[in-house]
């Protein structure tokens, strides 16, 4: 490289040489016919003649030249004849002195050839210099060129600043990668009883479970080289370039081996090969070769250990998959309450917290919150305290973080014509009824009829506990929910008065109720069978055209099904909310005044009503 660069160097000094030798032969040549010889015109010559001002003249060819006075002083001139017949006659005429000769040959002179030749040399010389600059960077052309190079970064110990004291709610991933950083530290105690640490391991789980925070803690723990990079990074308009950089990333491991190569979002680059229409010299597909080979081919480094974070383990290159390359898959999944709790524990601990904060409650009231969500959840808690001016973070900070995460942020500017705030009271109010007295339902934690983000109200549930599967009786309980708003307009309202507000609703009961038809087996009429089409990704899947996997008489069925079980969870919503008509204009009529109830305060309003007045 350093001996490419110089002659690169003496070859772009050798061109500015030549342009400074053209630019000096140029000035010669404007020099060298310069003041001393003056180019008349062949008629001035004539008028000197005839004046006896000519003394000699010299001609050669058609060029003519000679010595003539001007006053007191000899001149040399020159121009040229047109081949004028009677020219000599009037020379004698005159008694001038003549000389002449044939026309030499045309010979260019030194300094008008280097004045064409140089301008050559000089457009062909930019031109390889461009094509060697060029060509230094393709792909191939060079073993170390800018495009092949690795771009792993190298993190040094503890510079990541998080360690597995800072990942909670995954105790077992968390158990697995401390066993690996174990080993890296003392191999000896593992090879003892036969044993070999996992040469790959894959992390798999959705997005913001905390994978990457995973592996930042793992370059805190371990006191051996961490390599870092993304999956993108090998992706390149080259073909080869990718696999050039997988080459060049295993053998920057190998020169600092042990050390943990850590690779983020793999499914850029390890997708399933032949999924699409491009053959073997496809980048993707050399790039994933060139993958399983380093990992385990015939020079395979036990040494380096790769782990990977993907969320579409789906759509990975089976070959990928095996034991011997990812040897370990560490599921990283939603925490638990408990595990929510934790990662709470973890996000307050440097932030002032007011008396009434339980992170207990806020863990049960966060169902479906991922890591990154928790940690959302405590910065915008923080930042509604900052505005309300707070010197610590209360339990109401904490609640409007989280409608703000779910919701979105309240929308003050948009002002609801009162027909639109009765309509969002008796919808939002219905369901609310309907979620109090269906047979399998969630508890009611808040009913609110503030707009935000795209919702014009909502009903929170908070289970009191997760949990993994659901019964028919709440998944139908659930269908009854959602077509309660509905069901609330057209009992209030009429049948011509319903809007479209419910489409959310009706769109999310449709999908429910598809869902427990086609896949969960809880229809009666179509038995426990999966029916649905194929969802492998055309092109990144497994084939290139979509299959139907139903015939048109079972979609039929499907279809009317799911018609069945929308209609008699709108007919169970219309009998409670008929029953608790009553409820239902309290509740309707306190979101009106308040806007937004508690669960506490809807109970306390409802049991207040029941109560028989005293004589």
């Amino acid at each position: 490289m350093e001996r490419e660069d110089k002659a690169f160097a003496l070859f772009g000094a050798m061109v500015v040489l030549a342009l400074l030798i053209m630019g000096a032969i140029n000035l010669y040549a404007a020099r060298g016919t310069g003041s001393d010889i003056s180019r008349i015109a062949y008629s001035q010559f004539l008028d000197a003649v005839d004046q006896d001002r000519v003394t000699t003249v010299e001609i050669e060819g058609d060029k003519l030249g000679g010595i003539m006075r001007e006053g007191d002083k000899s001149v040399r001139f020159r121009t040229i004849t047109p081949q004028d017949p009677g020219l000599v006659s009037r020379l004698h005429a005159h008694h001038v002195k003549i000389t002449a000769d044939a026309a030499p040959p045309t010979v260019p002179s030194v300094p008008s050839l280097l004045g064409l030749v140089l301008p050559v040399v000089f457009i062909v010389g930019l031109l390889v210099a461009i094509t060697v600059y060029a060509w230094r960077r393709i792909p191939g052309a060079s073993a170390s060129n800018t495009l092949a190079k690795s771009r792993a970064r190298k993190l040094a110990e503890r510079k990541s600043g998080v360690t597995f004291a800072d990942v909670a709610g995954v105790d077992e991933a968390r158990e697995s990668l401390q066993e690996i950083v174990d080993f890296l530290k003392d191999p000896s105690k593992f090879q003892a009883l036969g044993g070999r640490i996992p040469r790959g391991v894959l992390l798999v789980g959705p997005p913001g479970t905390g994978k990457t925070l995973l592996a930042r803690a793992i370059a805190g723990e371990a006191d051996v080289p961490f390599f870092t990079i993304s999956g993108s990074d090998f992706v390149e308009m080259f073909v080869g370039v990718g696999a050039s950089r997988v080459r060049a990333m295993f053998d920057q491991a190998k020169k600092a081996a042990p050390c943990i190569i850590f690779m983020d979002e793999i499914d850029a680059v390890g997708r399933k090969r032949g999924a699409g229409l491009g053959a073997g010299s496809d980048e993707r597909e050399q790039t994933l070769n060139q993958l399983l080979v380093e990992m385990d081919g015939f020079e395979s480094d036990q040494s380096v250990i790769l782990i990977a974070a993907t969320n579409r383990p789906d759509i990975l290159d089976p070959a990928l998959l095996r034991p011997g390359r990812f040897d370990r898959e560490i599921v990283v999944n939603n925490p638990d309450v408990l595990g929510r709790e934790q990662i709470l524990a973890v996000h307050v601990r440097k932030t002032p917290l007011a008396a009434d904060v339980d992170l207990k409650v806020l863990a049960q009231r966060t169902s479906g919150f991922s890591g990154a969500d928790l940690m959302n959840l405590v910065n915008e808690a923080a930042l509604l305290a900052v505005r309300r001016e707070r010197t610590d973070i209360g339990m109401r900070e904490f609640e409007d973080a989280r409608d703000t995460v779910t919701m979105g942020a309240e929308r003050r500017t948009h002002v609801m014509t009162e027909d639109e705030r009765r309509l969002t009271a008796y919808r939002e109010g219905g369901r609310a009824i309907v979620a109090l007295h269906a047979p399998a339902a969630d508890p009611v934690h808040k009913v609110t009829i503030v707009t935000r983000g795209r919702t014009g109200g909502q009903v929170k549930q908070s289970p009191e506990e997760d949990r993994r599967f659901q019964t028919l009786q709440q998944v139908t309980s659930q269908l009854a929910i959602l077509m309660a708003g509905r069901a609330a307009e057209e009992l209030r309202f009429g049948r011509d008065q319903i809007t479209s507000g419910a489409a959310g609703d009706i769109d999310e009961a449709t999908k429910l109720a598809r869902t427990m038809v086609t896949r969960w087996g809880l229809s009666e009429a179509l038995g426990a069978v999966a029916y649905g089409e194929n969802q492998d990704e055309v092109f990144l899947g497994a084939s290139v055209s979509r299959q139907q996997n139903i015939s048109e008489e079972t979609a039929r069925a499907i279809d009317a099904e799911v018609r069945r079980l929308l209609d008699a969870a709108l007919d169970q919503a219309r009998a409670i909310l008929t029953r608790q008509r009553a409820d239902l204009d309290l509740l309707a009529q306190a979101l009106l005044r308040e806007e937004t109830l508690t669960g506490e305060e809807i109970r306390s309003l409802l049991a207040a009503r029941a109560k028989p007045r005293r004589a």
